[in-house]
């Protein structure tokens, strides 16, 4: 009786009607190649990664006729992180405080877009449409916490939380349906959902939408969140955007994010499936459903980070927003660094919500460094940390291509 193998290079991932480009030899997905290649270097891979991605990035700061030690002092400052040290005192801490708190801001959505992508990489899939589910999280956020003012505080909330949570799930559920029934790529189904939900609430804040201010027929802004679903800040001033509650809801949903992947039948599920779906399939696990889920729980982190920046400093929602947000993207370079583990997301959505605030108009000196500039130096850094992260990915795939010829001789020398 002869012992069945796994799926080798010739089968198509994932069943019959899923793109045969995704296995790149092995029987492995994209994800799961990428998975792998980033689990492999532990600690030292993100270390080094960032070291070169400031490296070069100050390169560029000297080519541009800047000193890039006080462009990165001064970027520093501008993040608040100083607070931390002992010896900043006075005016200064003070100052440091309120930065501090802003790059805090940004840090809890971007823990949460984050695993959005991690979780959908240790299952093989890529999901690109963070941006699509934390605009519709924010949608249905803005407009349940500008609606039921009567109700208590805490219901009101956690229900306006619970619903942004669900429809990010719905709205990633979508890509996750057709990949498991049609084998539509996720890439391509997400992609254009981000742009549904992008028009989609342009249509419902536009002038005359279903969901503009009724009280300034004139913008096309969405209703102020109302008092009773507004989160609670805990440190600085409410007036000024201090910390509310919700970065506490980020670091909850990492550790949540540790157990489902390494304590629970699920996250086993999902990481057999983004390690070759052929075998696991064989032993018993429901592929498609696991897609399914998988892109649902990543849609449910992505609609609570919208969440979490409507009811918590946002409080309402306009057309340019909607148009302009990038940080789901910023997400996808946050999972890369972090190397899709909860700690390793935390970190990196720290260095990066570090990075925003500290080069944005209001911190950065001008005098030292154009705040203009400095942000574009920002996207040159997560260009860069992409970049050489991805790195041993490309290394894993060429030695995959040539692992095949290596081995036929050595095969040969096998007795019978």
């Amino acid at each position: 009786m002869s012992e069945q193998t796994p799926a080798g290079p010739d089968v198509p991932v994932g069943g019959p009607s899923s793109q045969p480009e995704y296995d790149l030899g092995g029987g492995a997905t994209v994800g799961a190649r990428l998975g792998t290649a980033l689990k492999s270097g532990g600690v030292i891979t993100p270390i080094i990664t960032v070291l070169f991605s400031f490296l070069v990035g100050g390169l560029v700061v000297l080519v541009t006729g800047h000193n890039p030690i006080d462009t990165y002092k001064a970027i520093f400052d501008g993040t608040g992180l100083q607070w931390l040290f002992p010896w900043t005192s006075g005016a200064d801490r003070s100052t440091a405080a309120i930065n501090l708190q802003q790059t805090l801001l940004i840090t809890g959505p971007l823990i949460l877009l984050g695993l959005a992508v991690g979780y959908a990489f240790r299952a093989g899939l890529f999901n690109i449409g963070g941006q699509g589910q934390y605009i519709v999280g924010s949608i249905v956020a803005v407009w349940t916490g500008s609606s039921w003012a009567g109700m208590p505080h805490v219901l009101h909330v956690i229900l306006c939380m619970l619903l942004a949570t669900a429809a990010g799930a719905a709205w990633a559920g979508i890509a996750g349906a057709l990949r498991a029934i049609t084998g539509a790529n996720e890439v391509i189904t997400t992609i254009m959902l981000n742009w549904i939900a992008i028009w989609m609430g342009v249509y419902l804040f536009g002038l005359g939408g279903p969901l503009q201010n009724g009280t300034q027929p004139d913008v096309p802004i969405s209703n102020d969140v109302v008092a009773s679903a507004k989160l609670h800040v805990f440190w600085g001033d409410p007036e000024l955007q201090g910390l509310h509650i919700g970065i506490f809801v980020a670091l909850a949903a990492a550790f949540v994010y540790w157990i489902l992947l390494n304590r629970s039948t699920k996250g086993y599920e999902a990481r057999a499936v983004g390690f070759n779906p052929e075998a696991a399939r064989y032993s018993g696990i429901k592929v498609g459903r696991t897609y399914v889920l998988v892109m649902g729980t990543c849609g449910a982190l992505a609609g609570l980070a919208g969440s979490l920046d409507v009811l918590g400093w946002q409080f309402h929602l306009a057309t340019n927003d909607i148009q302009g947000t990038q940080l789901a993207f910023l997400g996808i370079a946050v999972a890369l660094l972090g190397r899709n583990t909860a700690i390793g997301t935390c970190l990196a959505a720290l260095l990066f919500g570090a990075l925003v605030n500290g080069t944005s108009v209001r911190n950065l000196d001008p005098a030292v460094f154009e705040p203009e500039l400095a942000q574009n130096l920002t996207t040159v850094i997560q260009g860069l940390v992409v970049l050489f992260v991805s790195a041993d990915v490309l290394i894993l795939l060429i030695y995959n291509k040539l692992r095949p010829r290596r081995a036929a001789p050595a095969k040969a020398e096998v007795p019978a």
